[in-house]
């Protein structure tokens, strides 16, 4: 595998490593395995049927021999003879000149050498042995009755006895399939040979059988010629075949390709530089008729559906920044509702009040409010409405709008809420509702006048003391059901004391395992700045929630509010 990228390489090492080289020479190799197999299997063939001409020329020959031989002679007579005398013997040794002279009077014969002589006439170069022979299958042994080695120093005499067991016989001596069987086998010191045989009678080798022996290398002389024109024939046809075949692959597979990925160059070249043309496939118009061609098709089709989309994310992006421009209004309009210019009330010494309101969204739901109804009562307000962004943020101006209304009437807290209620009810088919706390200070004497529409405890510090719940009882939500009453209880501040005002997302903001951060967390950062000033304790609290909830998301706003009585005798 190459170490480089297809665009680090020259041109030289794209053509090695191009797809028209590997499908060359994967041709090559498989060709060449596939001639290899087939020539092994080619050549065995051809060696199988030079062996099996080779063995059927020396049976015809064997039979040609003998049956030439009987017309003058009666090489039977001879065979029957030799195997007498050899079951007449009583000698024990059977190679010494005593036991060869019992077979003289058979050699002797005239018609013994006529039969010598005819059979000798029939020997070519090619055989390696040439026996006439009698089969003894009981005694395990071959007979020589004549060996028509024509070299003196060679032939064995009539009568020798040739070891040979009884299976051996029985397996090549006996008739099978009408013809004398012919196989090749190794001679040890000669190689492998090739054997056949005529019998006098078939299927009695006893009564004389002409053997047939040549060696295989004269029956394969042919195989080199046939070897050399087989690897030309083979080698040729591979080069012609991987030629063709690699054309046909250029012009069906590697060319069409090759435009496809010219087209996507142009096509990331054409979107780097922002042109717009959009028809760098569809013009390729490849007719290949395979999975290229849907290739191709497909390509067309994905350039057509991006170009579709990047319109639409043009006009979808255009729209998101129009809404996230007029969200962005709508952020710094819903802060600028809300009292945000600290102090708050510059020339009042009695009182100081911070508040703040860090929205889920663009926009939220909850909100704050603090105003003088007059000179002597500043009135609190701590309100969240159900459900967030920019519906809650209209029904959160709504509600603010009605509650200040009333509170500036002179209500007391519990009508304040009552009349709020019933204004809400009256149109609110979204069927909205909005948690509310209210009091209003007296300050001259410090008495607070509280009352609760389903929000949060307050919580209240006294002075010298430590932050604390204030379990009030709550009412019903406003916005929620017409007809609802609303009570109030007070509560006194002293010089010094705190109270502190907060929505839900407060004691509910969750870290990444969703585990809140609870009202005993919030005591316990409001109690870290017991003496501290109302900006210093919504501080504290809002390092807490951050240090809890990390980098979790915010799921709800979190508002807080802190006011400090500070009394009349300054």
């Amino acid at each position: 595998m190459p170490e480089k990228s297809v665009r680090e390489m020259n041109a030289l090492e794209r053509r090695h490593y191009s797809l028209e080289a590997r499908v060359f020479h994967a041709l090559v190799m498989h060709s060449a395995i596939l001639g290899f197999v087939c020539f092994i299997i080619g050549l065995g063939m051809y060696l199988n049927a030079s062996v099996q001409d080779s063995m059927d020329h020396i049976h015809e020959l064997a039979r040609e021999s003998l049956a030439d031989a009987a017309q003058e002679t009666d090489p039977e007579k001879y065979a029957a003879r030799t195997m007498e005398i050899l079951s007449q013997s009583s000698l024990t040794e059977k190679e010494g000149d005593a036991y060869f002279e019992q077979f003289e009077e058979i050699s002797a014969d005239p018609g013994y050498q006529r039969m010598t002589e005819i059979l000798l006439g029939h020997r070519t170069e090619e055989l390696y042995e040439f026996f006439f022979l009698a089969a003894d299958e009981k005694a395990g042994r071959l007979v020589i009755v004549s060996d028509l080695d024509p070299r003196p120093d060679h032939a064995y005499r009539a009568g020798k006895q040739l070891r040979v067991p009884g299976w051996i016989q029985r397996l090549f001596f006996r008739k099978r399939n009408g013809g004398f069987p012919s196989t090749y086998y190794y001679w040890p010191g000669s190689g492998v040979i090739c054997a056949s045989a005529a019998s006098i009678k078939e299927g009695d080798p006893s009564a004389g059988v002409l053997l047939a022996v040549t060696l295989v290398q004269d029956a394969v002389s042919g195989v080199r010629n046939f070897v050399l024109q087989y690897v030309i024939a083979v080698t040729a046809v591979v080069f012609v075949v991987g030629f063709f075949m690699t054309r046909h692959l250029k012009k069906t597979l590697v060319k069409p390709i090759n435009d496809i990925a010219d087209a996507a160059q142009e096509y990331a070249r054409d979107r780097r530089e922002g042109r717009g043309e959009s028809d760098h496939f569809s013009v390729l118009n490849i007719r290949t008729g395979d999975e290229v061609e849907n290739l191709s098709l497909v390509m067309a089709d994905m350039e057509r559906d991006l170009a579709e989309y990047e319109d639409n994310l043009t006009r979808i992006t255009a729209e998101k920044e129009r809404i996230s421009t007029e969200l962005s209004l709508a952020t710094r309009i819903q802060a600028d509702m809300l009292p945000n210019i600290y102090p708050a009330f510059p020339d009042r010494q009695e009182f100081d009040i911070y508040a703040s309101m860090n929205p889920a969204r663009e926009v939220g739901g909850d909100f704050y409010d603090y105003f003088l109804i007059d000179d002597d009562h500043l009135c609190l307000v701590m309100a969240d409405v159900s459900g967030k962004g920019v519906p809650a943020a209209l029904f959160m101006m709504a509600s603010r709008i009605i509650l200040a209304n009333n509170a500036k009437m002179g209500k007391s807290p519990s009508v304040i809420l009552r009349d709020t209620n019933e204004a809400i009810c009256s149109n609110n088919r979204e069927e909205m509702f909005v948690t509310v706390w209210l009091g209003i200070l007296e300050i001259s004497t410090g008495t607070l006048t509280a009352a609760n529409a389903g929000h949060e405890y307050p919580v209240m510090m006294q002075a010298g003391g430590s932050f604390k719940l204030v379990k009030d009882r709550h009412g019903f939500v406003i916005g929620g059901m017409d007809g609802m009453v609303y009570r109030e209880y007070t509560l006194k501040m002293q010089p010094g004391s705190r109270l502190f005002l907060y929505t839900d997302g407060v004691p509910e903001a969750a870290d990444a395992d969703d585990a809140m951060f609870g009202t005993e967390r919030m005591l316990a950062a409001l109690n870290s700045v017991p003496d501290g000033s109302p900006r210093e304790i919504l501080g504290a609290v809002g390092e807490a929630v951050d240090a809890f909830v990390k980098d979790a998301e915010q799921f709800d706003d979190l508002t807080m509010l802190c006011v400090e009585y500070r009394g009349t005798d300054l």
